[in-house]
């Protein structure tokens, strides 16, 4: 941690032990992200894909205005921010081609990623065009590949990351379920295909955050936070086929990036 990130959380500290001492009031951390390096790394849920505004210069990217990485920068002020996530990246990209910001002066660094790696998007494609029983048992290929193949991929990555900011804060968030199962969908997938959709997000989710805390990193999860808001609620924070522009599908809207996603790394940062 750098000198003066610790004085500040020093400060912080005594400040709010002079207010309790003369009764002027509860205790608050006094703001410290100004001295915070912060790198945010990741796939199309970090860039900010479904969310609209994209910033020209990410190209294919698409990292978005409205991305929760942008949000907190922008309310934050950090020292430095570094935006490299990346639609459609999976674990080889990011050690590949996005940690170069990434380094001894890192003071916190985000991250979504595993869910290419294990074939979200030809899961998605599978049950939306294919039967009941096809989709089904491409969802239980994906989560065996969560079981066999993807811990190693994420190892690598957290490893990576580690290497180069020894000190960093590294948060590592999870992705959504996807249905409100008995919502208001009238047409689309079926229940069966819905349930096992989620149950995979589970899966997925549960290996993330298993492999994120053996390398002593935070591990963030965003399924309570779409609760309610998941695909066939009322007020969805989550694109479903949007064939006008189909990659949008299955991604965070600008509601589900702010609502959803940044308060749940706001806590955990």
């Amino acid at each position: 941690m750098k000198l003066s990130r610790l004085l500040a959380y020093s400060s912080a500290f005594l400040l709010g032990a002079v207010l309790a001492l003369t009764g002027g009031g509860p205790a608050q951390a006094a703001p410290t992200t100004a001295a915070v390096d912060y790198v945010a790394l990741g796939d199309s849920y970090s860039s900010g894909v479904g969310a609209g505004s994209y910033e020209s210069s990410s190209g294919s990217c698409k990292r978005s205005t409205r991305a929760y990485p942008r949000l907190w920068a922008n309310a934050n002020a950090p020292s430095s921010f570094a935006f490299t996530a990346c639609s459609g990246a999976v674990t080889s990209d990011v050690t590949a081609g996005q940690l170069g910001p990434v380094n001894s002066g890192t003071d916190l660094v985000s991250l979504t990623v595993g869910g290419n790696d294990a074939g979200f998007a030809d899961v998605m494609t599978t049950c939306v065009l294919q039967s009941e029983s096809a989709c089904v048992n491409r969802v239980n290929q994906a989560k065996a590949y969560v079981d066999s193949t993807l811990p190693g991929r994420l190892d690598s990555v957290y490893r990576a990351i580690r290497a180069k900011a020894p000190s960093a804060r590294v948060v590592v968030i999870g992705y959504p379920r996807f249905y409100q199962l008995g919502g208001g969908c009238l047409a689309g997938l079926t229940e069966t295909e819905r349930a096992a959709i989620n149950g995979a997000a589970d899966h997925l989710n549960t290996a993330i955050a298993k492999r994120a805390a053996d390398h002593g990193y935070a591990y963030a999860g965003v399924v309570s936070a779409f609760t309610g808001h998941e695909i066939c609620s009322p007020a969805p924070w989550l694109h479903s086929v949007n064939w006008l522009n189909i990659g949008d599908s299955y991604h965070p809207t600008a509601a589900g990036q702010s609502g959803g996603y940044l308060p749940v790394f706001r806590a955990a940062a």
